[in-house]
């Protein structure tokens, strides 16, 4: 099972970057820039296996309680 605990200390931070990251950027570059993130945060993870971890959580909706939950 993949560690889906969370684990930012400022998730709601995170967020917002994320969300700035994406203004002033049509659906299709919006799009390409989640292709790049996701490319970059997979190397970054480098194993395989829980890579394919991460993809069938994502697929089944599963997300990271809140902290405090």
């Amino acid at each position: 099972m993949t560690d889906i605990a969370a684990h930012l200390t400022d998730a709601d931070g995170f967020y917002e970057q994320l969300l700035d990251a994406h203004l002033g950027l049509d659906e299709q570059a919006s799009a390409l820039l989640n292709a790049k993130l996701i490319l970059v945060m997979a190397n970054h993870i480098g194993d395989p296996m829980a890579l394919s971890r991460c993809i069938e959580a994502a697929k089944a909706g599963d997300a990271p309680p809140q902290k405090g939950d």
